[in-house]
């Protein structure tokens, strides 16, 4: 019994010191992001950068939600879900405003910055690689990253054409193409936290 009890302390000490390391890493590259999307109008990095920020709430819940019960899981899960999810819906809003009130993204700079997060995303996403199969809290802060590590690369995709073709409709449609995939992968994830709602209350 001692023996699975230190076990159990262990992996969820491994767990809490990967959760920090990725909450620390996505704050950081949120401020950077955000920063970087206003100087150069960019909805792709402004959506970017709020990806990182819906990334790390969902690492802090994860974190809070390592030595908790699998209801409390599951509801951690549904909380995730539901902020990528109004995530989606705040780009959706974002592509619109600019839409109407013109915009001038530099692509140069929507490379270089998402070139950086897709870095960071992808070593973060190497550290979450062991919770891809696990407890859905958990599967869910790798879902988090695996989106934006494909949001990342449609940035560094819209700002070679923004170069390319001097306009600013690649940055709006990859804007827009952002906040449906991740809307979609928010539906995904609540689904599987409801279905593992239900499977905590019937083993209760």
């Amino acid at each position: 019994m001692s023996e699975c009890s230190c076990h159990a302390d262990v992996t969820n000490e491994a767990e809490r010191r990967i959760l920090r390391i990725a909450l620390g890493l996505n704050i950081t590259m949120f401020v950077v992001g955000l920063a970087a999307g206003w100087i150069a109008q960019s909805m792709g990095l402004i959506g970017d950068s709020l990806d990182m920020l819906a990334d790390a709430a969902a690492y802090g819940i994860g974190l809070m939600a390592v030595t908790r019960t699998a209801t409390f899981k599951a509801s951690a899960a549904q909380l995730s879900g539901t902020l990528l999810l109004i995530l989606g819906l705040g780009v959706l809003a974002g592509v619109a405003w600019r839409l109407a009130t013109g915009s001038q993204p530099e692509g140069a700079w929507m490379m270089a910055i998402a070139f950086v997060s897709l870095i960071v995303n992808a070593t973060v996403l190497r550290l979450l690689e062991r919770f891809r199969h696990g407890e859905v809290h958990l599967r869910a802060t790798w879902i988090f990253t695996r989106v934006d590590v494909i949001v990342n690369m449609a940035v560094i995709v819209s700002g070679a054409l923004v170069l390319w073709l001097d306009s600013a409709a690649p940055d709006l449609i990859i804007g827009s193409a952002i906040a449906l995939f991740v809307m979609k992968e928010a539906i995904g994830l609540l689904r599987e936290a409801r279905a593992a709602a239900i499977a905590s209350a019937t083993h209760s």
